[in-house]
């Protein structure tokens, strides 16, 4: 019928096995970029626990879906306080992401299909049958007779979705990223002794590293409680590292955030990312300066708040000030570029720059005074002007743009940047209005 419809239709047969396959690389994928804990949820979608994860849930959802839709994958993703509930909204509602905590996933997740309770055809096709459409419907009644006539699976199911039962699953793991495992004969729960396993595994963990010459980058940890619940912390490092020393306080800085409930049975320790580590051999102070070290200080302070949040700005080449730098990681090499000293720059630049209402004289003297956010300050002191023109190639209203900045003081020895947008007498070459766009230290 498909080819009645369509002349120029193209079929080709499907291919299970390299489906798979392929959801198990986007799993491997996601497990090394964004979380500790990936499972393959057949056939098409996966289950990702995003308590390990850095970053907010906005940014984390947008930056999944643009890299997926880049590689040519169309993707739908939901978060949600439950497998079940994130299952359901991910093919019922998400278009292309949905983000909703418990509460006001309660009355959606109600008026979904029964199709969305992951019920056998069969089930699915019964409940229909009797009349019933809808989640809430179901949830409303009884469960008994459903039990008797459909088995244990839609009350399984429904607490699933609601939260009010657990799901176990099993993250995936790539071959290839070395995991060491200690299983306890009685559950244990106080930071102290997990802190001491903990100290225990990474020693394991650096010696198959070196045994490899290799130095972790990111490193998980899993927590399996007797209740089969999963723990998950995520540590990573701006440069490849095997210290024990090290990888044991990073991760022991983060046992708050681990909820050990009735007691923990089994932690894994997974090298998710590694490069390759050789160090140094030979050298001396008395010959070299030694350089100073503060790879453990980043790796400290972006495990504590975030590695998207710990950075430094490198130089870009590019006139325009607020294209001049860029943000890059901490630990990353030096660049080539370098800001011109011809003229200084200002500690802080305001983004955007502010209005500000000056009196000028003539187009190419600085303002004899000006009032910024409602004071009044008088100009002691000027630089300038520096005339900085727009990038023609990036923008046919940049051809004409003009910028004239002026370094200046007022009365009371602060500096600040001030800018004239145009050139004082031509108005295609700007609004003739002044900003200031930032301040000295």
């Amino acid at each position: 019928m498909a080819n009645a419809l369509e002349a120029d239709l193209v079929v080709h047969p499907a291919d299970a096995a390299a489906d798979a396959a392929a959801l198990e690389r986007l799993a491997i994928w996601v497990l090394r970029r964004y979380s500790p804990v990936v499972a393959v949820d057949t056939p098409d979608g996966l289950m990702i626990d995003i308590t390990g994860a850095a970053g907010g849930e906005s940014a984390w959802l947008g930056d999944i879906v643009g890299r997926l839709d880049v590689a040519g994958i169309s993707a739908r993703v939901a978060i949600a306080a439950s497998y079940g509930a994130a299952h359901a909204l991910a093919r019922w509602v998400a278009n292309p992401t949905s983000a909703l905590d418990a509460d006001e996933s309660v009355p959606l997740l109600r008026s979904l299909p029964v199709a969305a309770l992951r019920l056998a055809p069969a089930s699915t096709d019964g409940l229909r049958r009797l009349g019933f459409d809808r989640i809430g419907e179901i949830v409303d009644k009884p469960r008994a007779p459903f039990a008797l006539r459909f088995g244990p699976d839609i009350a399984r199911r429904i607490d699933q979705m609601f939260g009010t039962a657990s799901e176990p699953f099993e993250s995936v793991a790539a071959p290839e990223m070395i995991r060491v495992t200690r299983a306890f004969a009685e559950p244990i729960a106080a930071p102290e002794t997990i802190a001491r396993y903990i100290a225990l595994l990474v020693t394991q963990m650096c010696d198959k590293l070196d045994a490899k010459g290799l130095g972790v980058r990111k490193l998980d940890l899993l927590f399996v409680r007797v209740d089969c619940d999963l723990q998950a912390v995520r540590v990573g490092t701006a440069k490849p590292v095997r210290d024990a020393k090290r990888l044991t306080r990073l991760l022991c800085d983060r046992i708050e955030t681990v909820s050990p409930g009735f007691g923990i049975e089994r932690m894994v320790l997974v090298a998710t990312a590694t490069e390759p580590l050789s160090y140094k051999v030979g050298g001396s102070n008395l010959i070299e300066a030694p350089v100073a070290d503060v790879a453990d200080l980043v790796d400290i302070l972006a495990n504590r708040i975030g590695s998207e949040r710990l950075y430094r700005f490198a130089s870009v080449e590019s006139d325009i000030p607020e294209r001049s730098a860029c943000r890059i990681p901490a630990m990353a090499p030096l660049t080539a570029a370098s800001w011109s000293e011809a003229w200084p720059r200002p500690s802080r630049l305001l983004d955007p720059p502010e209005s500000i209402e000056t009196v000028a004289l003539l187009p190419d003297h600085p303002p004899a005074a000006f009032t910024w956010r409602g004071v009044r300050r008088r100009i002691r002191r000027a630089d300038g002007p520096e005339r900085v023109f727009g990038e023609w190639w990036k923008h046919d209203s940049e051809q004409t743009m003009v910028r004239d900045y002026f370094q200046v003081e007022d009365d009371a020895g602060e500096r600040f940047w001030l800018f004239r947008a145009g050139d004082g007498e031509d108005p295609k070459s700007g609004s003739q209005r002044w900003f200031v766009h930032g301040i000295f230290a």
